[in-house]
């Protein structure tokens, strides 16, 4: 008799009944043998089971060696630990650095361009156009002043409306590519995006008019066009970024645990780069063509040749961009896809978006009210930044010191959006406390000076204006503008994500389209007035609704969900429950209750145990594979064997 077989009388739970002759069979190796031939010496204790499992259920940079969760450890228990996994991390990514260089000295280059600037290629062209749109405006001014200054050959209707077709266009893509990303697949979104973006830029290098109303007319909606595919890159860039490095296990990487914020800022922040790029490739241009003046007056043929130009070199980009996803990332789905198979779902999963709003309703309302809080700081800045920078330098009449001023804003948020990357996953901090800090401190930067306006526009005070106008372009994107677009998807499971993230970023260009009719309407004073309360909103919202997934396995996430779309949410005892992953409101409302890491322990065990026998199963039948398939090369050979041993495996049909 063989000692490694595992004896059953009948199915029993967890065993897979084999119909043959009216007797109970058992398995060894794979071939089915009759009960009656096998011994009672196979099972093994749960000792074993926990040293077993221990990797998978219990990593070491989640877990002690005792296996505590890191947020269920007492404070002084719990920096010591962090510490030592940070301290461990940052040794093992420096040396892996070191061997990079020393093997090639460009190889750690080639690494940032394919791990940070390919992923977030399309939000760095959406960065340089949109945000030249503020740019460009000035020198428009200058140049025909009748037209986008007093309105006397130009509808004026039109000339707002190339800020507010902007915005519409890009909520009108965050809605739809983030429908269609959820039904079709993350792919189809991201070469829908950049084919539509480069067809944009298209129309923006060729806009043109018989009459300058004409031309404003045609520049508008082409601006509008061409934001429908950047409104799309929100939902897009921030889900296939965050799924991509989650793996295909039970579990997700060591990788996606300790950095998986910061991958998905590092692509968030090209958004700056592109910003930067626009600015630094304006003010050669108009050198160039401005006979190397940047002093007016402008000649109409200097501003064509400036504006056409920089909109014309990223549409080579772009093209490249649809090139690179259509051929090179045919992946970009696997997440979505195992996600619809767990759930038997085709196409678009009604079911899990009408759930979502039934148990995550109130997060719904955070990622929200909080992206709409900051965009009327961020796009009100950015849109309206040559009004602020025109009080910070009120005797200039040349563009390029204004652009000069920008090129110092966009310089100082770069390092906003870099130290935001770097702090994003330390559970000291994270997410949540960023984000109400960047509210905070962005609340006090602009409300000291809306009450003392005169006081700090002098010419004695007007340096402390500036240092108050950098540091809360600073302090928004180490807050709140890079963590919206973060938190926007993590809070949600993977089958929604897509969608959620789109409604949030459509909710947040509202603030942006609310900031811009206002912002036409009042003073500069006034918008201080106003503008500081949206930060302490924001910062009140995220306390009280906000969920803190800094350290949050997603796998857990979509673990918990399943339990949610079976109807019995409250047998799901994991981590995504533990009051640290939870928000004060759902705190109050007892779904930390329901968190149990015995429970869940034994709970992790059983279900690796039935899908690895399901697994075993549909090896014997082709008709059950699937183009996205989850395999098991993430098991050790011990949890390999201890599953051959305590599970039954169907025998191939003869």
């Amino acid at each position: 008799m063989d000692n490694n077989v595992v004896h059953h009388h009948g199915p029993v739970a967890g065993q897979i009944p084999v119909p043959h002759g009216g007797q109970d069979y058992d398995t060894i190796n794979g071939q089915i043998v009759d009960s009656s031939e096998i011994s009672d010496g196979a099972a093994l204790d749960s000792k074993d089971e926990k040293a077993i499992f221990s990797y998978l259920l219990h990593p070491d940079d989640s877990y002690d060696e005792n296996g505590t969760y890191w947020a269920d450890m007492k404070f002084g228990q719990k920096v010591s630990f962090i510490t030592k996994v940070d301290n461990a991390e940052t040794k093992r990514e420096l040396g892996n650095l070191w061997t990079m260089f020393k093997n090639d000295p460009l190889s750690p280059v080639s690494w940032y361009f394919r791990e940070c600037v390919i992923p977030g290629a399309g939000l760095g062209l959406e960065g340089y156009v949109l945000f030249s749109i503020g740019n460009v405006t000035p020198l428009f001014q200058k140049t025909w002043p009748t037209c986008w200054k007093s309105g006397k050959v130009c509808n004026n209707t039109w000339i707002a409306a190339t800020t507010y077709l902007e915005v519409c266009g890009i909520i009108v893509g965050q809605i739809m590519v983030g429908l269609l990303g959820d039904s079709v697949g993350r792919r189809f979104g991201l070469i829908q995006d950049a084919m539509i973006m480069f067809i944009g830029l298209l129309m923006l290098t060729a806009s043109w008019g018989v009459t300058l109303n004409g031309w404003v007319i045609c520049y508008a909606w082409s601006l509008f066009f061409y934001s429908v595919g950047v409104g799309g890159e929100y939902p897009m860039t921030a889900t296939s970024g965050m799924e991509n490095g989650v793996g295909s296990g039970k579990v997700s990487t060591k990788e996606d645990r300790l950095h998986r914020g910061r991958k998905v800022l590092m692509a968030f922040l090209m958004q700056g780069w592109g910003q930067l790029f626009n600015q630094v490739l304006l003010i050669l241009l108009l050198l160039i063509f401005h006979h190397g003046s940047g002093n007016p007056p402008y000649s109409e043929i200097a501003t064509q040749w400036t504006f056409r130009v920089s909109f014309a070199i990223p549409a080579l980009g772009t093209l490249w961009l649809v090139y690179y996803r259509y051929y090179k990332m045919p992946a970009a789905s696997k997440q979505l896809a195992l996600a619809k198979k767990k759930a038997k779902v085709t196409g678009y999963d009604m079911e899990s978006l009408k759930l979502a709003f039934t148990y995550f309703g109130p997060r719904m309302f955070a990622t929200s009210v909080a992206w709409f809080a900051n965009d009327v700081f961020f796009y009100g800045n950015k849109l309206f930044q040559s009004q602020f920078i025109s009080v910070i330098s009120p005797t200039s009449t040349s563009v390029m010191e204004g652009w000069l001023y920008n090129l110092i804003n966009v310089g100082v948020s770069l390092v906003g959006y870099y130290l935001a990357a770097f702090l994003i996953d330390h559970k000291l901090y994270g997410r949540k406390k960023m984000m109400i800090v960047g509210f905070l401190m962005d609340f006090i930067l602009f409300i000291v000076p809306g009450f003392h306006y005169k006081y700090y526009t002098e010419k004695t005070h007007i340096t402390a204006f500036q240092a108050m106008y950098f540091l809360s372009s600073f302090f928004n994107q180490f807050g709140p503008n890079s963590v919206t677009f973060l938190v926007a998807a993590e809070v949600f499971p993977t089958s929604i994500r897509a969608t959620a993230h789109g409604i949030a970023a459509a909710a947040g260009k509202l603030g942006a389209l609310f900031a811009g009719v206002l912002y036409n309407y009042i003073t500069t004073q006034q918008k201080f007035y106003i503008v500081p309360w949206f930060g302490l909103l924001g910062m009140l919202v995220t306390l009280l609704f906000m969920p803190d997934t800094t350290g949050l396995d997603l796998k857990e996430q979509d673990r918990r969900w399943q339990f949610i779309r079976a109807g019995n949410p409250q047998d799901y005892h994991g981590v995504a429950v533990h009051p640290k992953h939870l928000s004060w409101w759902e705190r109050f409302r007892g779904i930390g209750k329901n968190y149990d890491p015995a429970a869940d322990y034994e709970q992790r065990v059983h279900e690796m145990k039935k899908d690895w026998e399901a697994k075993q199963a549909k090896k014997f039948d082709e008709s059950e594979k699937l183009a996205y398939d989850d395999d098991d090369t993430e098991f050790s050979d011990e949890v390999r064997s201890y599953l051959e041993k305590t599970s039954p495996v169907i025998k191939p049909t003869k």
